[in-house]
């Protein structure tokens, strides 16, 4: 009888072994596809990949990252959305998915939902672009106190310089402003809202010093002459 028991373990072990290592050819398999459909420009490819490497590695794989990001760059929102969930579970502190769930959410016309994710995301990372971008959707949403109070603290944070805001001039025209000017120039429409004319052209002002060509700030601030 222990002879009988001995060969069984041995055999499970040996059934193990062989799993575990055609696991193991099969996900050095998948992302040597990945690999090639990266290089090829085939996300669809790249995608079915990765949902079999998730399924080979379990719940906690980080392709669920990569497929998020995927997700994002195709502008599958609702896709982007159900996937960085996904990740937040495993990762609840993970800032950058957590901002391509607020865009997605954003992009997907869910102001709300967005909101509370940048919300959650301005607190974490303390980051001007993350505040502005909060401040604009809760003026949107009418939170004018609240607006103006994340707005005052984004003045007070630093600027890495690598964030430009695109506006919109006319029907045929964008212009890219500097993230410094954009935060004042958003300011002083808070202010407007507020009813504080005084203090929101010193804000249109305060973006024209930095960047004098902004067209949008120059026309709010001439109203206000």
């Amino acid at each position: 009888m222990k002879k009988l028991y001995s060969v069984l373990l041995m055999g499970m072990i040996g059934f193990s072994v062989l799993a575990q290592s055609g696991n193991a050819e099969a996900i050095k398999t998948e992302k040597e596809i990945i690999k090639n459909a990266k290089l090829m420009g085939d996300p669809s490819v790249a995608t079915y990949s990765m949902y079999k490497l998730i399924a080979l590695e379990g719940a906690n794989s980080t392709y669920k990252d990569s497929l998020a990001y995927i997700y994002f760059s195709s502008r599958k929102y609702g896709s982007c959305f159900l996937m960085s969930n996904e990740v937040l579970k495993r990762d609840p502190k993970n800032q950058a998915i957590l901002e391509l769930k607020a865009i997605s959410l954003e992009s997907l016309g869910a102001i709300d939902k967005s909101l509370e994710a940048y919300l959650e995301l301005f607190a974490m990372s303390n980051n001007n672009y993350h505040g502005y971008t909060l401040a604009k959707l809760q003026l949107g949403m009418k939170q004018n106190d609240e607006a103006y109070a994340t707005i005052k603290k984004v003045e007070t944070l630093n600027d890495s310089g690598k964030y430009k805001i695109t506006f919109s001039i006319n029907q045929n025209h964008t212009q890219k402003v500097e993230l410094l000017a954009a935060v004042s120039y958003l300011k002083g429409l808070i202010e407007e809202s507020l009813e504080k004319p005084t203090e929101a052209k010193l804000s249109y002002e305060k973006a024209l010093k930095v960047q004098e060509d902004f067209v949008l700030a120059k026309e709010k601030r001439d109203l206000l002459d």
